[in-house]
C-alpha cells in the first residue's frame, strides 16, 4: 500500500490510465514468506527518518529503507519489521495528537493492520532484539537506533564488510531481489511508461537560449504531476562528457546535443534509468549522427547478448568491442580490433560499465557492495576496461539491468595519454578534432531478462536517429 492516490496519465498510445498503482498487500506476505523461509534467526528492517535540512522542523522529503520497503511496501516512518520463526511483526511510533495540526490524521495501528494485512504494534512494545540480524541502513539516525537496540555496533551505509549473523541476511536479500516478482515488474513498467512521458515533456521544452534548467524542471513537472518522484538526483546537460553533471544552470545553443539521464520511482520505491541524448536545433548535424550511431550500434550489440546464463560483463565487452569498430570505421581509432582492446582504448571514450542492476534503487543494492553485483567467485577488475563495471552476474529470467553504452571527449583523459605510447599511436586527434560539436553521448534504456531474450522496458521513448528528429519536430 502508499499513501498517494492515483492519478490519471494519457499515455504515449492516447489510452487513459491511472499511475501509480499500488501493489497488493499478499506481494509483500509471499516476500516475506520467502525470506523467512532462508532465515535461521530473526532479522530486524528499520524504515529510518527523514533528515533534517538546516534545521529539525526543515526536512528532506522522507524516503524509507529499501530493504524495509521491499518487505512492507510503505513509507512509514521510524518503523520496524521484526522476522522470526514467530512471524513477521512491524512496530510503529505512537501517533501525537499534536502533530495532526500540522500534518493531518496519520494511520495508526488498526489501520495499518487492515491496510498492510501484518501484525502491527506499537513501538513501546518491542521486546529484545539482541540476537537479530540486521542490514545496516543508510540513515545514520537509524543506525544508531539500531546499535542500541542490538546492542552492538551498526554503521550506516556499511554493507561491504558486513559480519555474521548480518552476512548471511544479506545474501539471503540478495537472492529475493535479484529476481523480480510480478508485482515488482509491474511497479517498474510504471516507473517506465511515466519516465517516458517526461523525456516526451523534455524534448518538447528544448530549444536554442532556454536553460538547462528549464527542460529539467519539464521533465520533473511531468514525474511530479502522475505522483511519482525522481528516483535520483537527475541530469540534464550540454556538457555529456561530464558523467554525472547535476548543474543545470547553462544556455543550450543550436549546436549543442542536450544529455537527459532521468528516471521516475514509485511510492514503493522502485525506480526507472533512462538516458537519451538528442539535438537542440532538432537535427543532427553529420557529425553528431556519426557518433551517435556508433554508441545506437554499441547497444544493439549488448542487447543481442542478453539472454538467460549469459555473462553481464560479455555483455559489457560486446558493446565495447562494437563501439570500437565504428570509432576504426570512423578514422577516430586505428589498428587491429583486438589490438585496441588490449591497450584499452575503449575506456579513452567509454571508461564506465554498460550498466548495472534496476529496483527498488536505480543501483539497485549497491549498499550492500559488490556482493550484490558480483556472484560470489567474481571480483571487480582493475584495469581501465572493467573497473567502473558494477555488475558480473550470469542473467537469468526477471533479472532487470539498464544497458547504457557512451561515447564522450573527457579532457582530462585526452590529455592522460602518454605521447607516443599505444593509446597515442592509435589515436587520430586531427580526425577526432572534426567531432567537436560531440561533447558526450549516452543512450541508456532500462532492460527485462525474460525466458527467451529481453523485454525493453522503456522501449517508448524515442530511440533512433530518425524517431529522435521526428519527436523534436512535433
Amino acid at each position: 500500500m502508499n499513501s498517494l492516490q492515483p492519478t490519471q496519465e494519457t499515455t504515449l498510445t492516447g489510452h487513459s490510465e491511472l499511475w501509480p498503482r499500488p501493489s497488493p498487500p499478499e506481494a509483500f506476505a509471499a516476500r516475506r514468506r520467502r525470506l523467512r523461509e532462508h532465515l535461521t534467526g530473526s532479522a530486524v528492517f528499520a524504515s529510518g527518518w527523514a533528515r533534517a535540512r538546516n534545521f529539525p522542523d526543515n526536512r528532506y522529503a522522507f524516503r524509507a529503507e529499501s530493504h524495509f520497503l521491499y518487505l512492507v511496501g510503505r513509507q512509514i516512518e521510524g518503523a520496524l519489521l521484526v522476522s522470526d520463526a514467530a512471524g513477521e511483526r512491524l512496530y510503529v511510533p505512537p501517533e501525537d495528537p499534536s502533530a495532526r495540526l500540522w500534518h493531518g490524521h496519520e494511520p495508526g495501528v488498526a489501520e495499518l493492520s487492515l491496510e498492510l494485512g501484518l501484525d502491527v504494534r506499537p513501538i513501546d512494545e518491542l521486546g529484545s532484539l539482541a540476537a537479530a540480524a540486521t542490514l545496516p541502513p543508510q540513515d545514520p539516525r537509524a543506525a544508531a537506533w539500531l546499535s542500541d537496540q542490538l546492542r552492538r555496533p551498526v554503521l550506516a551505509g556499511l554493507g561491504a564488510a558486513l559480519g555474521s549473523p548480518d552476512r548471511e541476511l544479506a545474501e539471503a536479500m540478495i537472492a529475493l531481489r535479484l529476481l523480480h516478482d510480478e508485482s515488482a515488474l509491474e511497479q517498474l513498467r510504471q516507473a517506465a511508461r511515466v519516465t517516458a512521458s517526461a523525456f516526451s515533456a523534455g524534448m518538447r521544452r528544448t530549444r536554442p537560449g532556454c536553460r538547462e534548467a528549464e527542460v529539467g524542471a519539464a521533465m520533473q513537472a511531468a514525474i511530479a504531476g502522475q505522483g511519482m518522484n525522481l528516483a535520483y538526483q537527475p541530469i540534464v546537460t550540454v556538457q555529456g562528457q561530464v558523467l554525472h553533471a547535476h548543474r543545470q544552470d547553462g544556455i543550450v545553443q543550436s549546436s549543442d546535443l542536450l544529455l537527459a539521464d532521468v528516471g521516475a520511482e514509485t511510492p514503493e520505491g522502485w525506480a526507472a534509468d533512462v538516458t537519451r541524448t538528442w539535438p537542440v536545433s532538432g537535427r543532427f548535424s553529420a557529425t553528431q549522427r556519426d557518433l551517435y550511431q556508433a554508441v545506437l550500434t554499441a547497444q544493439a550489440a549488448a542487447l543481442a547478448a542478453v539472454r538467460p546464463g549469459a555473462r553481464y560483463r560479455d555483455v559489457h565487452l560486446a558493446s565495447q568491442r562494437a563501439l570500437l569498430e565504428c570509432l576504426v570505421d570512423l578514422k577516430i581509432l586505428r589498428g587491429s580490433i583486438d589490438g585496441l582492446l588490449a591497450c584499452h582504448a575503449v575506456a579513452l571514450f567509454y571508461p564506465h560499465g554498460v550498466g548495472h542492476l534496476l529496483g527498488l534503487d536505480v543501483h539497485d543494492m549497491e549498499d550492500l557492495g559488490d556482493r550484490a553485483g558480483y556472484a560470489p567467485d567474481r571480483q571487480r577488475q582493475l584495469d581501465p576496461s572493467r573497473r567502473y563495471l558494477r555488475l558480473d552476474r550470469d542473467l537469468q529470467p526477471s533479472m532487470v539491468v539498464t544497458i547504457e553504452p557512451g561515447f564522450y571527449q573527457i579532457p582530462d583523459l585526452l590529455a592522460a595519454v602518454e605521447p607516443a605510447g599505444p593509446l597515442d599511436k592509435a589515436l587520430d586527434r586531427e580526425r577526432l578534432a572534426a567531432f567537436q560539436d560531440v561533447r558526450g553521448i549516452r543512450i541508456e534504456d532500462d532492460v527485462l531478462v525474460t525466458a527467451t531474450g529481453y523485454e525493453i522496458l522503456s522501449a517508448a521513448i524515442p530511440k533512433t536517429v530518425a524517431a529522435i528528429e521526428a519527436a523534436m519536430a512535433g
